[in-house]
């Protein structure tokens, strides 16, 4: 089973900040996190996750047992203003 942090939304959503989740690859991984904790499933269109450290965005990624997978939520700030209005004031 692959060990899962959860930080921020995703620990709130799940209640847990980590637990160990069976799957072949991040989909999976993911997969049966959401099915485990159904609130997850509004805040990870949003997420980022790390495997053992490195950032990935493909959910294909091959997941071993020994696996570390971070959930990382979009923090605190909002969204990006426009790149014509940074540098602008008031």
């Amino acid at each position: 089973m692959a060990t899962v942090n959860f930080y921020a939304a995703a620990r709130a959503a799940s209640g847990l900040s980590v637990s160990d989740f069976e799957g072949q690859t991040l989909a999976e991984v993911i997969a049966a996190a959401s099915k485990s904790f159904p609130k997850l499933e509004q805040i990870l269109p949003g997420c980022s996750y790390l495997i053992n450290g490195a950032a990935t965005l493909n959910l294909d990624s091959k997941v071993n047992p020994s696996d570390v997978i971070d959930i990382l939520p979009r923090f605190a700030g909002g969204s990006q203003p426009p790149i014509a209005d940074i540098g602008r004031v008031g």
